[in-house]
């Protein structure tokens, strides 16, 4: 492949932006070395880089675009609304047909607040729930990889230099699916836990994690439990929401929490993140309460930009008409049948392991001695991108995602295996082009 305007993009970019790019996990240390430096345009489900070569989108905009790039539809509708201007001195029009669009999927809630990204709603959301308690800790699970890049949740990561340990103090974490692991936090700090705040469920659950419950029993007992505490409880949908169902798993699995907080997918990659809630709670952000102490909750120029939220209005209407969900599901069971198959003939069954559900998969890689291996994982990726698929060890379905995709993928899988089973036999090291890949969340660089 030719690399010379990639090559050129990489000398200049961390020059000008710490960590050569705005989201950690789309940095140079996540990719293998033959990576594209940068996209210089997508359709559909596929993307194009700097210097010309094509690749299958596999993981869509870290999971946010979820009917495809550059969707006619979207783009039409984006471009009739951004005629009439993006953003107004005062709310504009499509401020109400929103909020009235997003609610009717959430009938638990009654008011929404808009942002631009999901750490914004999600820090948010726990400065209500810290004025509706009176209370100043939070929970949320340890093993999660992200909620928000404000400092009441990486504090508690190995990336928490420049955050006081004060902060970090106020911030609690248990074991995700371990019920009693959170029932020992609220025996412990009695009357003092403002909110829970969780993801509804997870592609796949650690080594050491030890289910006992069914997800949707597991969650409903934890909202449970958490008002039974005089706490807040917030159903983090950044990543499930428009994938595990319409709107998300708060629909799936029948829950009732106070608060939600929704991104990523929900506009088809534009900037549109939303908080929702019972309007006890939301209402404590507005200023039709007069003589009661003002909590300033969002305030963002941007967070309703008209054209943002007409993407969304319109990917609500193209999931709602073409059934978005049911086919994510479908072609999500498809590929996993397949693939599995392949890896059972190949002989690689025990090594490369498929986790996931049908709304998203994730691809272990493991070594000889069936242990988790980042060296293969990044000779895996590395082989994929030879071939040209954008691939990070994850599959998420979008609604491009066609035959031709899947074959595509299913082709150049096929393909890597082969080299995966020979390379079990050598020095992975020496397979490498560069370097193996990093955790986003490492104490040095």
């Amino acid at each position: 492949m030719e690399k010379k305007e990639s090559k050129s993009f990489q000398g200049k970019i961390h020059q000008l932006i710490p960590g050569g790019a705005h989201t950690y996990s789309k940095g140079d240390d996540q990719f293998p070395e033959n990576a594209p430096a940068a996209i210089a345009y997508g359709k559909g489900a596929w993307v194009w880089d700097l210097d010309g070569n094509k690749f299958l989108d596999c993981a869509m905009g870290l999971t946010s675009v979820s009917l495809g790039h550059a969707y006619d539809p979207i783009v039409e509708a984006v471009v009739d609304e951004i005629q009439k201007g993006a953003n107004f001195q005062r709310p504009s029009y499509i401020e109400l047909e929103m909020a009235e669009t997003f609610l009717s999927l959430v009938p638990q809630h009654q008011m929404i607040k808009f942002a631009k990204n999901g750490s914004t709603v999600t820090t948010a959301a726990v400065k209500l729930a810290r004025v509706f308690t009176g209370r100043k800790l939070v929970a949320f699970p340890g093993d999660h990889p992200f909620y928000s890049y404000d400092d009441w949740f990486i504090g508690k990561t190995s990336c928490n230099k420049g955050v006081p340990e004060e902060v970090n103090e106020l911030s609690l974490t248990f074991k995700s699916c371990d019920l009693d692991s959170l029932k020992r936090l609220f025996e412990k700090y009695p009357n003092q836990i403002a909110a829970v705040i969780m993801e509804p469920e997870k592609p796949y659950c650690g080594l050491s994690c030890n289910c006992t419950l069914p997800v949707k029993n597991y969650l409903q007992k934890a909202i449970a439990l958490t008002k039974e505490n005089g706490a807040v409880f917030i159903l983090d949908e950044m990543v499930t929401g428009f994938k595990t169902d319409l709107p998300g798993s708060i629909k799936k699995y029948d829950l009732d929490p106070d608060l939600a907080t929704w991104g990523k997918g929900i506009a088809n990659g534009f900037s549109f993140c939303a908080l929702t809630g019972k309007k006890e709670i939301m209402n404590l952000g507005g200023i039709k309460q007069i003589g009661r102490e003002k909590v300033f909750l969002i305030s963002t120029t941007h967070g309703a930009e008209t054209h943002s939220l007409r993407a969304g209005i319109k990917t609500i209407e193209i999931f709602k008409k073409d059934n978005v969900i049911g086919y994510f599901r479908k072609i999500s069971t498809a590929l996993k049948t397949d693939c599995e198959k392949l890896i059972d003939e190949i002989g690689l069954e025990g090594i490369i392991e498929i986790q996931g559900s049908n709304w998203i998969h994730y691809f272990i890689f493991k070594n000889n001695d069936k242990e988790i291996d980042n060296y293969y994982r990044t000779y895996f990726m590395q082989e994929m991108f030879n071939r040209g698929v954008l691939f990070q060890g994850t599959f998420v379905p979008c609604f491009t995602h066609r035959e031709e995709e899947l074959n595509f993928f299913i082709t150049a899988f096929e393909s890597v295996l082969k080299l995966y089973k020979l390379a079990l036999n050598g020095n992975i090291s020496d397979l490498l082009i560069g370097e193996p890949t990093k955790p986003v969340f490492r104490k040095f660089n």
